[in-house]
């Protein structure tokens, strides 16, 4: 006689679940994080001084390889550049009505300016040694350090009521960009940060659901997925893509779909583009 399991959380595990909703529902911090969505619609009032400046300081606060803050951070105030943003990054109007614009750049020139202000090229000649200019390596890690601030920012401004959308698409029209803002050799423009109160429609709007756990945390060793793991992956995410008629013309799965409309796109093309011309000025010598 086979044994029947029952699928059924047993009253310890519920117990569980139940007090664990409750630590989340007392703790700000988690509740911040799990209820946070990308807004892409504000409305049309400023985000205060003394905000931007909590916001800003708490970006400023994250952690930083060596304490070295590999990263500078622009407010962009010019409607004129807000404008011209909304184009290069791949079109998108929102970014010209955003209140609040931070642009985060991975920097290495600040500390390079200051290796040659504190006369090391002339220490490396009497020591017989070339002086080492920033490198691939150096560049990867000031862009965990912008990104790690930038987090910080979002996450600060969310409890404080301000919404946030990253725009990725800075990277895109690296020379445009470069030139709108000045950015010097070992400066990289890794993210763009729009912020604002957002509408009611924007609050009440469904929070865009994650991957389940098992496809995303593995043990010890990295794991690469079956085509059964995949379809169970995205089966949510394709049942709300083809019922929405949100779909490209000819595709017969969220595979096909993102090739196409993401990974293959025009504006991904420019990216990959743009971060080779980024590499080249950044190793040029």
């Amino acid at each position: 006689m086979v044994r029947k399991v029952s699928k059924e959380p047993s009253p310890d595990t519920l117990y569980i679940i139940k007090k664990l909703e409750e630590v989340i529902e007392m703790n700000p911090v988690l509740k911040v994080i799990y209820e946070r969505k990308s807004i892409r619609a504000y409305e049309n009032r400023d985000i205060p001084e003394d905000m931007k400046d909590e916001i800003i300081k708490a970006a400023m606060k994250a952690p930083t390889a060596g304490n070295m803050m590999l990263y500078s951070i622009i407010e962009v105030t010019k409607q004129s550049t807000k404008d011209t943003l909304a184009k290069t990054c791949d079109n998108q109007p929102f970014i010209a009505k955003a209140p609040l614009v931070l642009l985060f750049l991975a920097d290495y020139q600040r500390w390079y300016d200051y290796f040659i202000n504190s006369e090391v090229s002339e220490l490396c000649k009497r020591m017989n040694i070339k002086m080492r200019r920033p490198q691939e390596g150096d560049l990867f890690l000031a862009c965990s350090d912008v990104i790690i601030a930038a987090q910080n920012a979002v996450i600060a401004a969310e409890s404080l009521g301000v919404g946030s959308c990253y725009i990725g698409d800075i990277m895109e029209n690296y020379e445009i960009h470069r030139e709108l803002f000045d950015l010097p050799q070992y400066v990289f423009p890794i993210v763009l940060l729009c912020f604002g109160y957002p509408t009611k429609q924007q609050r009440e709007r469904e929070q865009t659901r994650r991957f389940d756990k098992q496809f995303i945390v593995f043990k010890d060793k990295y794991r690469r997925l079956n085509k059964e793991e995949f379809n169970n992956m995205h089966k949510d995410l394709e049942e709300r893509v083809f019922k929405s008629n949100n779909f490209l013309s000819g595709v017969q799965n969220i595979g096909q779909h993102f090739f196409f409309k993401k990974f293959n796109a025009d504006f991904s093309k420019e990216l990959n583009r743009s971060v080779r011309e980024i590499l080249q000025n950044w190793l040029h010598r």
